[in-house]
């Protein structure tokens, strides 16, 4: 079959979304939500830097709604719990990229998720790169184990070309180094990498005693320029954080990431960017993933390489369109979901 599909939002991921869409069988773009006034009535594919598609992006939602739409391709920055549940309400599955794997930080908001989607009959999905699809690779890559004590998933990553402030302030970056608040902060501001160590537990069919952030800082000791911010010397550009999931006093799933802002900091940590994913157990596993672009990838600037980023993001969402409107209603995740497949991707 041919799914219905709504795009909601066209920054930097959804654009991607859009254009994975299009070429797609199995996908037909029917409509997209404008966040902006500005992009009202503009055809989709103009938005995203593509040929007109022949779908104007609109800010009336109950017109996106009335399509009856499969799917919604959720792409903004941060979730709005209300647009979430008017549309699950209406019926209509969303994946989503949007800081969200399963809720479970959400409190009465989660609540408020999985009744709007019993309600409506239908469910929502929400994955990214990382996390997301990079702790669906490490449940994967743990079925060749026969035991497993602990999984861990690390992610390093120079992040200058990465200009977002939005989601990188909230974390600590920029804040004086000694700041008291610094650690709150990041747990705070990564809290969907909690979400995604509940999402592990599960697939490994364990109860978790406690959820934990730590974090570590480095400071930059020249002013960076960073396009639309700076952070000034003696302040955090440098962030390195453990999300565990422990069972007593015994960790058994952690999710690290350290992300660098300048190619010198102090302390100056050591960034080879991509993921290692470690299975401790019998066997214990250890596999690293680096991503490349392709020979006929045109990029002149940092910024430009970024789209890869984007790419990777909105792709997990995308290809788990099927599975999800397939998948009985309310919040689902990767362990509650047959295997997303690549489909429609390989060109002639």
């Amino acid at each position: 079959m041919t799914y219905r599909v709504v795009q909601w939002t066209t920054g930097n991921v959804g654009r991607q979304s859009v254009a994975a869409i299009v070429v797609n069988p199995g996908l037909e773009l029917v409509g997209c939500y404008a966040w902006s006034p500005e992009k009202d009535g503009r055809d989709v594919g103009e938005l995203c830097g593509l040929a007109p598609v022949g779908v104007k992006a609109t800010r009336d939602v109950d017109a996106l709604l009335a399509l009856r739409p499969d799917c919604v391709v959720y792409n903004p920055m941060w979730p709005s719990t209300d647009e979430l549940v008017r549309i699950l309400e209406a019926g209509v599955n969303v994946v989503t990229t949007a800081a969200f794997i399963n809720g479970r930080r959400l409190g009465a908001d989660r609540a408020r998720l999985v009744e709007a989607g019993e309600r409506g009959g239908a469910s929502i999905f929400g994955t990214g790169v990382n996390p997301g699809f990079a702790e669906w690779v490490a449940i994967t890559i743990a079925g060749i184990s026969d035991r497993v004590d602990k999984l861990t998933v690390t992610e390093s990553a120079y992040t200058m070309g990465y200009d977002s402030p939005d989601t990188e302030k909230v974390a600590g970056f920029g804040r004086p180094i000694d700041d008291p608040a610094l650690q709150e902060m990041t747990a705070d501001g990564t809290g969907v990498f909690g979400e995604a160590v509940a999402m592990v537990a599960d697939a490994l069919g364990v109860e978790l005693d406690a959820v934990v952030c730590e974090a570590e800082y480095a400071k930059t000791n020249e002013d960076l320029d960073l396009g639309s911010w700076r952070i000034e010397a003696g302040c955090v550009a440098g962030i390195a954080g453990r999300w565990q999931g422990r069972i007593g006093d015994r960790t058994v799933v952690e999710l690290g990431f350290r992300w660098k802002k300048a190619p010198v900091l102090e302390p100056d940590w050591q960034i080879q960017d991509g993921w290692v994913i470690e299975v401790q157990g019998r066997p214990t596993v250890t596999s690293t993933v680096q991503f490349a672009p392709p020979p006929d990838f045109e990029a002149e600037t940092l910024a430009d390489f970024m789209v890869l980023g984007h790419i990777m993001t909105a792709m997990p969402a995308v290809n788990a369109i099927p599975a999800v409107v397939a998948a009985p209603p309310g919040i689902v995740s990767y362990p509650d979901l047959p295997v997303p497949l690549p489909r429609g991707l390989v060109r002639g």
